[in-house]
């Protein structure tokens, strides 16, 4: 079965499954053994890393351009949709959601995002269960962020504004009316 040839060009931003989104910053030719290999240099600034890929298996490996605005407005949108019920124990249902974010799709990373969201501001979640929904919704806001040429942080917000997550409380803000009101009773 023939596959078909990936195009990518130095300076492209890309999608690398178990990574997120790297900037493409050349195609260089590297010998190994008595084989010369054409390896695809792709940063990830967030991370602090540089990854080589084999141009050959660059399909394999799930390596891809960014989604079209189009297909992450799609995901979003399927993000805000109800929790699939999981009849599963948790170990499963984790691995499930892991394997998800490590596909570097965007409609699984939806899925977990859906599903782990918090719907009201009483909604608790467990520790390992707000770790893989911050990590999907980093994955997504990273490939929104460059979409949309904003930073990571605010695609982050914009997709949870969206979405509808309810923001935390914060237990230490003073009311400024309040403040107010104790300044002028010094006066008067």
């Amino acid at each position: 079965m023939p596959t078909k040839k990936l195009d990518f060009k130095s300076g492209q931003y890309v999608v690398y499954p178990t990574q997120g989104v790297g900037k493409l910053l050349r195609v260089e030719e590297q010998t190994i053994g008595d084989q010369k290999i054409k390896m695809m240099v792709i940063d990830f600034e967030r991370n602090h890393m540089t990854l080589r890929v084999p141009l050959e298996r660059a399909e394999l490996s799930g390596l891809r351009p960014l989604s079209s605005v189009k297909k992450m407005d799609e995901a979003i949108a399927s993000a805000k949709g109800k929790a699939g019920a999981k009849r599963m124990i948790w170990a499963r249902r984790a691995a499930q959601y892991e394997e998800n974010i490590n596909s570097g799709d965007p409609m699984k990373l939806a899925e977990v995002v859906r599903d782990l969201q918090r719907r009201s501001t009483t909604d608790t979640m467990t520790f390992s269960a707000r770790q893989l929904y911050l990590r999907a919704l980093e994955r997504m806001a990273q490939e929104f962020a460059v979409l949309h040429k904003m930073d990571l942080d605010a695609a982050s917000d914009k997709i949870e504004d969206i979405l509808g997550v309810p923001k935390e409380i914060d237990l230490n803000a003073i009311d400024e009316d309040e403040e107010d009101d104790d300044g002028e009773d010094d006066e008067g």
